[in-house]
This record gives C-alpha cells, sequence and structure tokens, in this order.
C-alpha cells in the first residue's frame, strides 16, 4: 500500500503544489491542455475529476493514473514525488515559483498561446511587471555587435524599458552586462534549472543579474541545458517583451527563431543593420528586408513601440489571447490582434497594401510584417495586384 504524505494533495494542498502537478502532469501537452481550456478554463480542476470523467475527456491511461495517484497522496509515485522534490528544492536555494494564476505571473507573457504554466524566479520578481525590450543576437557577434548591444541595452534602460534577454554568449551577455554596469536592472530567462547557470562562462554575471535583477526559467531546479531547450526559452524571452531588437544574427541564428516568435505573439522586431561583408549582420538584413523595424538609435526603437501597443484577450493567463474570435476561426488560434484585423481586412481577391494600410490604420512596416506572419502560417498569399486569403 502507497505510503501517505503529509499533506492530500488532491484536497489540501495549496495552490502551487496543484500547478507544479498540472505541469508536470505526463501526457499533457500544448495542444490537449488548449483543447481542454475550453472546457476547464482552470485547468487544475483536471486534477479534481473522477476516473470517468477522465477517460471522457481522452486523456492516455498515464495522465489519468498520475491524477489518481495526486488524488490519493500517494508518495512513491513519480508525479507526487516530483512535486515535492521541486519544493524542496526551491525552498532550499531561495527560488520562488510564480504559477500562471499568481498576481506576479507578467501579463505580456500570458497572453501568448503556448504560456508557460509555471516559471521560476530568482531575484525581484516585480521586475515582471515592467515594460520590456528583449535584445538577442548572435553567440559570435563582432566588436561592434557587442558595442551596439552594451550601449542600446544601456540606453533603453534610462528611458524605463527592462532588458531582458537568454544570458548566452556574445549579444546577450553583452546586453545584460551594458544594463547592470550602467546601474539598472535586467532579466535573464534561461534554458536551465536555475541552479545550473548555463553557460558556465557566465556564471558570474548570472550571479549579477540575481542579485540586482531576475533570473526566471521554466525548467525546475537541477535540469540541465539542452539543445530543445533554447526555442522553448525564446519563446519566454519575447513573450515577455513589447519588442525584440535582434544586434547581430547570420541566417541560421537562433534569434532569427526568437524574432519569428515575436512575430507570432504580435510583438515589434528591430534589427540594426551592419557591414554587407559580414556573415553576422545577414540574419538582421533578412528581418529588414522581411519588414523589421530598421533601427539606428534608441529613439527609433521607442517611436514604433509607442504607437499600437495594446493587450488584448481573455483574462485567464492559460487561455490563449483573442480565444473568443479564434474559436469562431480556428486558423487565428494563437496570433495576435494585429494579424486577426489584417487577416480580416482580407478578401479573397487581391488588395492592395496601400488598400490594407488604409483599412488596418497600420503604417507600411507593420502592415508588411503582419503579412509576412500570415504568410508563414498559411493563410494569406501574395498575388498580382497585392495580398490575398488562402484559407
Amino acid at each position: 500500500m502507497p505510503s501517505p504524505v503529509a499533506r492530500n494533495p488532491g484536497t489540501v494542498a495549496d495552490h502551487t503544489d496543484r500547478w507544479l502537478a498540472l505541469a508536470n502532469l505526463p501526457g499533457l501537452g500544448l495542444r490537449r491542455r488548449r483543447k481542454l481550456a475550453s472546457a476547464y478554463p482552470l485547468l487544475t480542476d483536471l486534477l479534481s475529476l473522477n476516473p470517468a470523467t477522465l477517460r471522457a475527456c481522452g486523456l492516455p491511461a498515464e495522465t489519468g493514473a498520475a491524477i489518481r495517484a495526486w488524488q490519493q497522496g500517494d508518495a512513491d509515485h513519480p508525479l507526487v514525488a516530483r512535486v515535492q522534490q521541486i519544493r524542496h528544492d526551491c525552498e532550499r536555494l531561495a527560488i520562488s515559483i510564480v504559477t500562471c494564476q499568481d498576481p506576479d505571473y507578467p501579463e505580456a507573457l500570458g497572453h501568448i498561446h503556448d504560456a508557460p504554466l509555471v516559471l521560476y524566479a530568482r531575484g525581484d520578481l516585480s521586475l515582471l511587471a515592467r515594460n520590456q525590450i528583449g535584445i538577442v543576437g548572435s553567440r559570435h557577434a563582432s566588436v561592434a555587435g557587442l558595442d551596439h548591444a552594451r550601449t542600446f541595452a544601456a540606453e533603453l534602460s534610462a528611458r524605463h524599458l527592462l532588458v531582458t534577454s537568454g544570458l548566452a554568449l556574445g549579444v546577450d551577455g553583452a546586453a545584460h552586462a551594458g544594463a547592470l554596469d550602467q546601474g539598472f536592472a535586467t532579466l535573464a530567462v534561461i534554458g536551465s534549472g536555475l541552479d545550473r547557470i548555463y553557460p558556465s562562462q557566465h556564471r558570474r554575471l548570472g550571479q549579477r543579474v540575481i542579485e540586482h535583477g531576475l533570473m526566471v526559467s521554466e525548467y525546475p531546479p537541477g535540469t540541465p541545458a539542452r539543445a530543445a531547450h533554447f526555442p522553448q526559452r525564446n519563446r519566454i524571452i519575447s513573450g515577455l517583451s513589447r519588442g525584440v531588437l535582434v544586434v547581430e544574427a547570420g541566417l541560421k541564428s537562433g534569434s532569427l527563431i526568437t524574432a519569428r516568435l515575436a512575430l507570432e505573439q504580435g510583438r515589434e522586431v528591430f534589427a540594426i543593420p551592419g557591414s554587407v561583408h559580414s556573415p553576422v549582420a545577414r540574419g538582421c538584413h533578412h528581418l529588414i528586408k522581411q519588414g523589421a523595424r530598421l533601427v539606428e538609435t534608441v529613439d527609433d526603437v521607442l517611436e514604433e513601440l509607442g504607437t499600437w501597443w495594446s493587450f488584448s484577450g481573455a483574462d485567464n493567463p492559460a487561455v490563449p489571447p483573442d480565444a473568443e474570435r479564434a474559436g469562431r476561426r480556428p486558423e487565428l488560434a494563437g496570433l495576435a490582434q494585429r494579424e486577426i484585423a489584417v487577416f480580416e481586412a482580407l478578401g479573397y481577391d487581391p488588395q492592395s497594401t496601400d488598400a490594407l494600410s488604409s483599412v488596418t490604420g497600420l503604417p507600411a512596416d507593420q502592415l508588411m510584417q503582419s503579412l509576412l506572419l500570415l504568410e508563414l502560417q498559411g493563410l494569406v498569399g501574395s498575388a498580382p495586384g497585392g495580398f490575398q486569403r488562402i484559407a
């Protein structure tokens, strides 16, 4: 017979334990989570369902078994043991746990379609509520690129934006250092547990971030850095930010992934141009050709951010933005308000960008960003005379 735990997680465990259980529940991927969210807006309600209802929800057998073990307080079950271990490690390491239903959970991040259910944090939690600007770029940045990262980070910080990046070598590290060296806070999102700062060369920088800013991760303590974690980390960097500035990037750089994610999330994308002979400038030039704002000064960034930034969608951070409209048009699920507005302005006959700009009220560069994203989603296509729906 399983040995009982001190508290029954299914009935009297606190709010945080229930979200930890949900975040570690086997067989509950993003697609299934989004499907269940319409029936159970508060997803932790799943942990109270009886076996028959769980089967009716179409959950895998391992998911149902884990939920039953949670309800029974079965300390020998991996899910219950995992939650207890995470709790113990976070208390030992002074790591805060922020669930998507907590007041500290950042509103901006809550509006992306794949928002993490739980964040782990070390440092000043109040920074999560700050307006943020992501700064990303090549790990193999040039001297000029590193200087740009430091300078822009310092100046944007002085203009009341919190610089957010990924603590990677190159541009990321220079951006964090640029803010810290001028006495400003900064926020780092890492792809490992907060007790395993990666890369090792940035452990001292990471400690500075924790002491004078905030470090966050969606991975619990003890999680090593893995290649698959970094694209996931990138969506948090862009999701936290009002816009993303790409300083230098090659054509195959992970920074372009962050830029794509930013577009998908309805954020602005900025790029600093470089020499036509530099391989780490080609990614920025590609972004500019695709509609990213060419940036020469901090004022270029601030001017663009001041034109349209707003949130829309459900109040529940576990529910994707624009849920009502996306429910009427499932192909729009996960798109931001701006892209939905552009899609709805289009018909099945080609329309010029001038006409679309007039209907939507968007300037040309923002319109082209939205059209690019809709093309990547397979929803619109270019045609003689402009653009048209293909879905």
